[in-house]
């Protein structure tokens, strides 16, 4: 079977050309940034993280493949992509929870999390999917993963098609709400 993280990006990568606008809204330790920069060589990825140690860990690895001249690094929070990101885009990644490797109390909330899945969505292109990867171990990711599938529900489904990726007989599994813009 397939992992969780595989199935992402294989839904993530449907409506995405060498040119296309990307986002990497959890930027992390750079692995899904550096992922985005090479799917997309004549595009554009902005990735966002709140944490310093992330913006460092995702640059040298993008410096190391030489894959940092298309990848816009932002230390923000990812709720606030209306100041950075100037128009729509063709795909869009979330991973939940925290740091790899880095402070397990310092965890997506769903305070932001939820306004910028609501944004981004709201900015793909037709075609385009929003991947959000949810960690229900803990509980902010939990209530963060019910929360955003509350959310999907009520997504037009004239324009959007919003789905759940799930093992259902692990509960505390890692899953996938995937929200793809129909194409007129």
């Amino acid at each position: 079977m397939k992992t969780i993280l595989t199935v992402a990006k294989e839904l993530l990568t449907q409506g995405v050309r060498e040119d296309s606008v990307v986002a990497d809204f959890t930027m992390g330790n750079g692995s899904d940034t550096l992922y985005l920069s090479l799917l997309v060589p004549r595009g554009h990825v902005y990735a966002f993280d709140i944490q310093p140690q992330a913006l460092e860990n995702t640059r040298r690895r993008l410096e190391e493949h030489g894959a940092l001249s298309n990848v816009s690094l932002i230390l923000d929070s990812h709720h606030r992509l209306e100041e950075y990101i100037p128009g729509g885009i063709d795909a869009g990644m979330f991973n939940l929870g925290y740091l790899p490797h880095g402070d397990p109390g310092v965890t997506t909330r769903r305070e932001t999390s939820l306004p910028a899945v609501r944004k981004a969505v709201e900015r793909l292109n037709p075609g385009g999917v929003v991947v959000v990867v949810v960690y229900p171990g803990h509980e902010e990711g939990r209530l963060e993963g019910e929360a955003l599938q509350e959310m999907a529900k009520g997504w037009d489904p004239g324009v959007y098609d919003a789905t759940v990726f799930r093992i259902v007989n692990v509960p505390t599994c890692p899953y996938i709400v995937a929200v793809e813009r129909r194409k007129p």
